[in-house]
């Protein structure tokens, strides 16, 4: 591939604001279209992040600009017929989560693409939060001796009243699945980073807002093949101590045989030795721009550098329907109150 990577996007909306944005600060990368069913957004995102034109129809902006890469950033409603668009023209693509609408509908995505032989990487940005990547490295460095047991709490604070998610993602309203579908799916997969495979899962879920169609709280246990046992206990109505509570959606803890790991609201990481009541501060280099911690931007330039120097990939699409599959358990274990082995 050429070392200049032409991108292509789909999605003018709330959050492909942090994927344009990325892209325009990319080194190597040429943003050479927008797309949007709004012309007058799609315009709009052309002129603020300094792309080459701008389209309401994607096929038309596929076969007129022939992109490298297709960034799909719409509802997903609308994932697989551009994946299949995509495959069509022989473009690769990384596609937003909620991947597709169900576990059936992302298999044959990914068979589609699989057949055209375009790459297809899923846009599961929050294991590339910086504190996740640190973690990671300090539990492969035995910092915490044998893990045991990890637990997030998730505390948005955006989900109560009428009004709940309308000013920023409106449709999370009429989602019949949200909690987990919508936002635990990336601790899923976030825990399958952290933990290795899931082996089995427990979950118990409810609404607790009556104006919306899914659930907005719960728990999920994750017992993984390594032994760990995760939980995630989540609940879109509470909040957490942080200027912003979109930083890290809550707080983390992570129990060792030589000592425990904290994340608080403001993505500060904490070590205290096993049998000792210190708890100091683990200083690590981040920047605060873009989407938690530079997420978005260090997905895409993982991506990118795939692209240019064929280094490995993470959540390939075949890889991210295991993350699918853990989540229909979750469902599944929710509804009949059984835990669930995979």
């Amino acid at each position: 591939m050429a070392s200049e990577i032409r991108v292509a996007t789909v999605g003018a909306g709330y959050f492909s604001r942090f994927h344009h944005d990325a892209w325009s600060r990319m080194p190597g990368v040429r943003l050479v279209a927008v797309c949007d069913t709004d012309a007058e957004r799609a315009e709009a995102y052309r002129r603020e992040f300094g792309a080459d034109a701008a389209y309401t129809d994607s096929a038309e902006m596929l076969v007129t600009e022939r992109p490298d890469l297709l960034d799909i950033a719409a509802p997903p409603a609308s994932h697989r017929d551009l994946v299949a668009l995509a495959a069509a023209e022989k473009v690769d693509v990384i596609c937003q989560k909620a991947f597709t609408r169900s576990l059936e509908e992302a298999r044959e995505t990914v068979a589609l693409a699989e057949a055209a032989g375009i790459m297809l990487v899923v846009h599961e940005n929050f294991r590339f939060q910086p504190w996740f990547r640190e973690i990671h490295r300090l539990i492969a460095e035995g910092c915490i001796g044998e893990v045991y047991s990890a637990s997030f709490r998730l505390r948005p604070g955006d989900g109560q009243g009428p009004r709940a998610y309308l000013d920023r993602q409106p449709y999370f309203q009429s989602m019949e699945r949200l909690l987990i579908h919508e936002t635990g799916i990336h601790f899923i997969d976030t825990f399958r980073f952290l933990f290795g495979e899931t082996a089995s899962v427990y979950a118990d879920l409810r609404r607790l807002n009556p104006v919306i169609a899914g659930e907005d709280a719960g728990i999920m246990v994750l017992g993984h093949a390594s032994g760990v046992r995760a939980l995630f206990d989540g609940n879109r109505l509470s909040d957490h101590i942080a200027e912003n509570r979109r930083l890290t959606m809550g707080e983390l803890w992570i129990d060792g045989s030589a000592g425990t790991l904290r994340l608080d609201g403001s993505g500060n990481l904490f070590h205290r030795a096993f049998g000792s009541n210190d708890e100091r501060a683990h200083n690590y280099r981040w920047e605060m721009q873009g989407f938690a911690g530079d997420s978005v931007y260090a997905l895409q330039h993982h991506v990118t550098s795939h692209l240019q120097a064929g280094t490995p990939l993470e959540n390939t699409g075949r890889a991210y329907l295991t993350n699918l599959e853990v989540e229909e358990a979750v469902y599944r274990s929710s509804s009949v109150g059984e835990r669930i082995l995979l």
